[in-house]
């Protein structure tokens, strides 16, 4: 066999071990079991860093901090905002309220550590109520800080992430089933969102981590994420999924979403762009209607305090994404855990 051979036949068997290192490894990857912190359907370890893809170019960045409310809570964990634009945030089995101001309102303690939170409109139904949502159940709280209502706890299955408020309906996003629940005001289940089927072009929720959110726009249609997929999802109330309206890509540019699963958490504005927060690279975006990028709020640069937040893990959860919020001046607000504060960001003219 002549050299030019005994080279080509090296290097295929080269080719082929490299291939087989790849495979291993995703199979290695791919195989790690689940141990989510909430609900028994989440994956578990995993993590990485991005701290080399944090540059956010200059022309995107068109909003400016106004204000900036100190949150005296160790594990904040949600922002919500109410009736004259009252800032609501929960976490350390609380739920605090502040003047737009930062003065502080109310304080009310909880029996469990709460996920999320909604506070009812003037032209709701039922106005200026509080929803408290925790793993696997909902509590309704007065604007006097009494308990309205506790509804029956979820299945044992159930991961409570996210929460938007209808006319007659409260939508939950459940992590841990994979699928956005439509219930009344009193707490029955009544419908389900994106659950799989083929057959209506509804191929599921991608769910690798315990961030699942959900926001109802002003033309009657939910905007879910799907986190694993790196994308907006559009529903009817009524569960029909309107797949020309979806958007969104992965990505570790600015115009993407990176990571195993972002984004983490949304808002809509009055005028119907999305506001979007991610983790792994800690930064707030908004999109146009139609899904292109507008302009980053905050980047990596305003929101990790050091290299450590700028890694994406499944198992370090004191490593928590901002959350965000929007209130009727149209004010970007941003639960930052890192700094224990809310923070109030106008967009410059």
């Amino acid at each position: 066999m002549n050299k030019s051979a005994n080279l080509s036949i090296s290097t295929l068997l080269i080719g082929a071990v490299v291939t087989v290192a790849v495979v291993v490894a995703a199979v290695a990857v791919w195989a790690i079991r689940p141990h989510g912190e909430l609900g028994s359907g989440l994956p578990g370890t995993f993590g990485y860093s991005v701290e080399e893809f944090t540059d956010v170019p200059a022309e995107w960045l068109r909003w400016r901090e106004g204000s900036s409310i100190p949150v005296d809570l160790a594990q904040p964990r949600a922002v919500a905002v109410g009736a004259n634009d009252a800032v609501y945030v929960a976490g350390d089995r609380a739920v605090v309220s502040f003047h737009p101001d930062g003065e502080l309102l109310d304080r009310i303690q909880l029996d469990a550590e709460p996920r999320r939170l909604a506070i009812t409109g003037e032209d709701h139904a039922r106005p200026g109520l509080m929803y408290v949502v925790f793993d696997r159940h909902v509590e309704v709280y007065r604007s006097d800080g009494t308990r309205d209502a506790s509804w029956p706890a979820l299945e044992q299955r159930a991961a409570l992430t996210g929460i938007a408020l209808g006319g007659d309906d409260v939508f939950l996003a459940d992590a841990g089933r994979r699928v956005v629940l439509r219930c009344d005001l009193d707490g029955n289940v009544v419908g389900e969102i994106g659950r799989r089927d083929e057959q209506r072009g509804i191929f599921g929720f991608v769910i690798p981590s315990p961030y699942f959110d959900v926001a109802l726009g002003a033309d009657g249609l939910l905007r879910v994420v799907n986190p694993g997929r790196h994308r907006i999802e559009y529903y009817t109330q009524d569960g029909y999924f309107e797949q020309p309206l979806v958007w969104g890509r992965p990505g570790v540019a600015i115009e993407g979403f990176c990571g195993c699963c972002n984004p983490a958490s949304i808002a809509l504005l009055p005028d119907g762009r999305t506001v979007t927060s991610e983790k792994g690279i800690p930064r707030v975006k908004v999109y146009t209607e139609q899904g292109d990028l507008h302009s980053v709020v905050a980047g990596p640069a305003d929101l990790a305090p050091d290299a450590a937040a700028l890694v994406e893990t499944r198992t370090d959860y004191r490593l928590r994404p901002p959350m965000v919020a929007v209130d009727s001046r149209a004010r970007v607000l941003v639960l930052d855990p890192a700094l224990g504060a809310v923070r109030v960001f106008e967009e410059m003219e």
